[in-house]
């Protein structure tokens, strides 16, 4: 077996692992969080995953990268929008880790960071899978 093969086999459990890992960060934050946590907070998860879904609609067969046709221009939209969400979901995180450890009545700045560390997992397990799978 090749290195193509095994990534084929084997990467779609790893991206799996990833999402889950994520995920489980979040969790965590939420359960260990000494106040409510507002359904705010939630959101960027959220259009992380969603992201992740978008960038997986797409095969990567679909995709023309000959700069002198135009291509399948509603694919590479799609794309492009998946990516507009994923760094808007990444930022958002952040802002909300900034703002949690700025204000004492909030969340702790836990819940930030375990916001910050599920979009970028389940980014990157959006990105391995959408790279393992061919058809």
């Amino acid at each position: 077996m090749d290195h193509g093969e095994l990534w084929a086999i084997f990467g779609p459990g790893i991206a799996g692992a990833v999402f889950g890992a994520g995920w489980w960060f979040w969790v965590d934050a939420v359960v260990c969080s000494a106040v409510k946590v507002s359904f705010l907070h939630y959101l960027p998860g959220i259009f992380a995953s969603l992201a992740a879904l978008m960038f997986n609609g797409v095969k990567k067969e679909d995709i023309d990268y000959s700069p002198y046709e135009d291509g399948e221009w509603r694919v590479k939209l799609w794309l492009f929008l998946a990516y507009v969400v994923s760094f808007v979901s990444l930022a958002a995180s952040v802002g909300l880790l900034v703002q949690d450890a700025l204000t004492d009545k909030g969340p702790s700045a836990w819940t930030g960071t375990a916001g910050v560390l599920q979009c970028v997992f389940i980014l990157i397990s959006g990105m391995i899978y959408w790279t393992c799978h061919s058809e």
